[in-house]
């Protein structure tokens, strides 16, 4: 009986050594479109950090779903604006978002616009020659100058004038969200002087008398005006214009803005201006440091 038993145990072990055990799963099994679609919920910056973990979330980590997420429904605006056309197709959406999250020059170097990486809104860099400045081709009143604190090496200068105004207008397909828009000024003309900023303020007066008036519109219907003394000599500092708030993407908003000293009972001299800047709406203080 015992040498039944015995029999019977070995004819078990047998059977069950003949059956493979199932081997362990890991990351590398998980289907690369099943990860790419859990990486959806994740921002950019968490997605490239998953992409290190192994080859299949490297390879999840682009494909063209899931960057498209990420991309504002109108991107296709901003590639033929940045890049023209023909690169849609040669390009993948991740290269796609990764050139948009760069600083791109366009309408002739006069702007530079690149996306938000948290909320894939833009911001847009206007240089002072995109904007129309009374009396900017009389170098009595204005002159451009090199400098190296502009994006664009150059700013609009004004030596003396009784009358001042800066107009700015933009058609411009922008993703959905709130915008603000701010003029870069600066009382005073700086250079370097062995290597240090110097700052000349011989020329700068008028404008503790009367503040300077900021506006804005949008073609639909959107507006704001706002006063402000400009301040801080030998300092460039950004003036809120308004605000507005784009709720249809995919169409174009013509905006209009202009900041004005109008009042001819006194001249006012010695201000640079940098131009304007467009982006979303809390975000100015990221572009200080720009």
């Amino acid at each position: 009986m015992g040498a039944g038993i015995s029999s019977t145990a070995s004819e078990n072990d047998d059977c069950w050594g003949s059956l493979s055990l199932p081997s362990k799963t890991g990351l590398d099994d998980v289907p690369e479109n099943c990860i790419s679609s859990l990486l959806m919920s994740l921002d950019p910056q968490e997605i490239c950090k998953l992409a290190r973990v192994n080859k299949a979330f490297h390879r999840a980590s682009s494909a063209d779903f899931l960057w498209e997420s990420k991309l504002p429904p109108g991107y296709k605006f901003l590639v033929n604006k940045v890049l023209g056309e023909e690169k849609l197709g040669s390009m993948t959406k991740k290269e796609i978002y990764a050139k948009l999250c760069q600083p791109n020059f366009f309408d002739g170097g006069a702007k530079e616009i690149w996306l938000d990486r948290c909320s894939a809104q833009v911001c847009l860099l206007i240089s002072p020659r995109s904007l129309k400045i009374t009396g900017i081709d009389d170098r009595r009143y204005w002159n451009y100058i090199p400098t190296e604190e502009s994006r664009f090496n150059s700013v609009a200068y004004l030596q003396q004038m009784w009358w001042v105004e800066v107009l700015g207008e933009l058609d411009f397909e922008f993703p959905k969200g709130n915008y603000s828009i701010y003029f870069r000024l600066q009382l005073g003309k700086t250079s370097k002087r062995l290597g240090r900023r110097v700052c000349n303020l011989d020329q700068v007066h008028g404008w503790d008398i009367k503040p300077v008036r900021f506006q804005l519109s949008t073609s639909d219907g959107q507006s704001s005006l706002s006063q402000s003394y400009l301040r801080g000599p030998g300092e460039w500092a950004f003036y809120h214009v308004g605000d507005f708030a784009i709720e249809r993407p995919n169409v174009s908003t013509n905006i209009k803005f202009s900041l004005a000293q109008i009042d001819c009972t006194h001249t006012k001299g010695g201000l640079c201006i940098d131009g304007a800047v467009i982006c979303p709406t809390g975000s100015i203080d990221k572009l200080k440091q720009f």
